[in-house]
């Protein structure tokens, strides 16, 4: 079986499930090919694991200071562009499409009637999970933004539905700061994080993010370049993270332990609903400004217990080859069996 993978590349959290995947995919000697859109390509990063990849411009949108900003998104996004690499990009030498909510692989699979499997967070979102702005235009984004044959979501707990775990691949926690924090805002501006953390010096603050502050910043917040692998080592030994409401940087903590706090991304459908699932769940601490009484109290709370998920990209991958595609809620509920949640979420629902 030969596959291309398609992966959205807008934020690092559809990039982090890719790479589980690409693990699990090697590790059973599949022939894959990965084509990312969604940001230049000089803006990826640590990419070694997915080998001789494409990228193409695809679709996006643009921040800012914490915000979606429409009228940018709808300048920085070009229709022709995207149906140019969607009808040139020739599937003829494979035997399906595997789909992280990308748009160039998935219309190009539905175009040239070749099957198109989509494995990502969105597709939860099409059931009546927890959801804000649960609207007509955001219902459409989700069926026609990459529309695929079947498809398999993941998501914190499974509300009752066929719905995945998380693709989690983290660092084991060997020992604990708990007066480290690490910090990742990636929508919020420079200056306005540090002046969010400045007054807690009792505290060490690592943040990453792609710009450097113009403020000069104390010496309890440490500023970092993203860089995965310094990431990753950070957030298991730290005492909390502060994020956005993105999914795979939520899911990472909670197998992890960390207390969490996030602040969405405002106008962004997926963080918003995800933020109305962390409530419900009581799994996080949440913000819609970088609020520092928030971030006070938050400092205080105790660590919750690790969820233990299971090794959903191997699953997933033997699943795929034995090429019942049609048993995607079997899957999911034999995944699910593997999960000991914690018992505050087990009679959970929307």
């Amino acid at each position: 079986m030969r596959i291309l993978y398609g992966v959205q590349g807008t934020g690092n959290g559809h990039l982090s499930r890719a790479r589980v995947m690409a693990k699990s995919l090697q590790k059973y000697d599949v022939d894959v090919d990965f084509l990312f859109s969604g940001r230049a390509s000089e803006q990826f990063f640590d990419m070694q694991c997915f080998g001789e990849y494409q990228v193409k411009s695809g679709l996006t949108f643009a921040t800012n200071n914490g915000r979606v900003n429409m009228l940018k998104t709808a300048w920085q996004n070009s229709v022709p562009s995207l149906i140019r690499d969607i009808n040139s990009l020739d599937l003829s030498a494979y035997d399906l499409v595997l789909n992280d909510f990308e748009p160039v692989s998935a219309w190009a699979a539905k175009r040239q009637g070749v099957t198109s499997i989509g494995v990502s967070h969105q597709a939860a979102l099409k059931y009546p999970v927890p959801k804000v702005g649960d609207n007509w235009f955001n219902e459409k984004l989700l069926h026609y933004f990459a529309p695929v044959d079947i498809a398999l979501g993941c998501h914190w707990h499974h509300f009752g539905f066929p719905i995945l775990p998380p693709f989690v691949e983290v660092d084991p926690v060997i020992a604990v700061n708990p007066h480290q924090i690490l910090v990742y805002l990636p929508f919020e501006s420079a200056d306005d994080i540090v002046k969010f953390l400045s007054p807690f010096k009792e505290y060490c603050f690592h943040v990453y993010h792609g710009d450097r502050p113009k403020l000069d910043f104390p010496s309890h917040i440490i500023w970092s370049g993203f860089n995965r692998d310094g990431f990753k080592q950070k957030l298991s030994t730290c005492g909390g993270v502060i994020g956005g409401a993105g999914f795979e940087l939520a899911s990472e903590a909670l197998a992890l332990g960390k207390k969490l706090l996030v602040k969405p991304l405002l106008g962004q459908f997926e963080q918003l609903s995800n933020v109305a699932a962390l409530e419900l769940l009581g799994a996080a601490e949440t913000m819609t400004c970088l609020d520092s009484e928030s971030l006070r109290r938050w400092l205080k709370l105790a660590a919750p217990e690790p969820i233990h998920y299971p090794q959903v990209g191997d699953a997933l991958v033997k699943w795929l080859l034995a090429g019942d595609w049609h048993s995607g809620d079997k899957l999911c509920r034999q995944l699910w069996d593997e999960v000991d949640l914690p018992q505050s979420w087990r009679k959970k629902s929307p």
